[in-house]
Formats: C-alpha cells, structure tokens, sequence
C-alpha cells in the first residue's frame, strides 16, 4: 500500500500538486535558512522550512494534519512579519503575499483532505 494519497477527481490532484509545490519550497528554505542561520542569521527560516516541508509530505500523504500545519506555518509567518517590519505595507508584501497565496489554496483543499484521511481509516478498519 502506497503512503500518498491516490487521486480519484480533479480535486484530489489539484491537492496533490499543491502538497508537491509545498514541499519544493520548503526544501531550499531549510538549506537556505540553515546557510543564513550559520552565517549569523534568524532560525526562522530553517524552522519554517522544516514545518512547510513536513506539511507538504503530509498533505501529500492525504492528512488533514499537513494543512493545518502549513496554515499555522502561514500565521507564524504573519507575526514574524509584522513583528519584523511592522505594518508597512511594502515591508509585507514580499513575506507575506506567496505564504498567504498557498494558505487560500490549501484552506480550499481541507475538505479533500479529509475526505481521504476518512477514506484510509475505513480501509486500514476493513482490513484489521
């Protein structure tokens, strides 16, 4: 049995490119984040990546827990954004408009997440 979802709709594939999306973002934040954080830098960005890239591969593997980690992911990102520039607008824009982009998708594809989280225990109880 596969550990990713299997897509039967539109919907579940759209899901599926959005988990992959994730996750080839958050890999280069955590290497990235880890050369800046040796060089001195905010951990933000390794721990972010870490969360983004854990996200992604649990969205991927069809679990709800993956997007609401990456939403939370998205609300950290706001504090730390506004903590670090405050409320100017063009200090915002480029830390929180991609994020926040992603969030609305994978806010769109929760109910698709759960649909196959629900789909996978019914079968995980079949077989037991």
């Amino acid at each position: 049995m596969s550990a990713f979802m299997k897509p039967h709709d539109a919907a579940g594939w759209a899901t599926l490119l959005l988990a992959v999306i994730i996750i080839l973002l958050g890999l280069p934040l955590v290497y990235m984040g880890a050369e800046l954080a040796f060089l001195g830098g905010s951990l933000y960005y390794v721990a972010c990546g870490l969360v983004v890239t854990a996200a992604g591969v649990l969205m991927a593997m069809g679990r709800p827990l993956g997007g609401l980690l990456y939403l939370g992911a998205c609300a950290f990102t706001w504090l730390w954004a506004l903590w670090e520039v405050g409320l100017d607008g063009w200090g915002l824009l480029p830390r929180v408009f991609g994020p926040t982009l992603l969030a609305v998708g994978v806010a769109l594809c929760l109910p698709v997440l759960r649909r196959a989280d629900h789909a996978r225990a019914t079968t995980v109880r079949e077989v037991a």
